[in-house]
């Protein structure tokens, strides 16, 4: 039988830790150094026990024109997910309009047409 090992961690060592992480360590090197298990371990001791936070923040830096390019791109998908929308619902009232006239007409149309194409 294998036994889980479950790691608990001190508050002494919490703090040395974050220490460490506010004076310039990587939470990368710190989880190397440590054994540290956890992708978030170290942000979330930094978040309660430090004093300026986590350090890395996702940020994106364009130029004007990226911005531009990016804004038309999305108004773009906007475009096109709502020619996808229309075009899905004709299909089905197509389908349906089809289905009807066959019931109608007491007629597999599906199969009529499929063999004229």
């Amino acid at each position: 039988m294998v036994k889980e090992i479950i790691k608990r961690y001190t508050e002494s060592f919490k703090l040395q830790v974050v220490r460490e992480y506010e004076a310039g360590a990587s939470a990368h090197s710190l989880k190397q150094k440590y054994g540290i298990t956890g992708s978030t371990t170290i942000k979330s001791w930094v978040n309660k026990y430090g004093r300026a936070g986590y350090r890395s923040e996702m940020t994106y830096i364009q130029t004007a024109e990226d911005q531009h390019e990016f804004k038309a791109m999305k108004a773009r998908i906007s475009e096109l997910e709502s020619a996808l929308a229309e075009t899905v619902l004709e299909n089905r009232m197509l389908k349906t309009t089809l289905e009807v006239a066959g019931q109608a007409l007491d007629m597999d149309l599906k199969k009529t047409f499929e063999r004229q194409s």
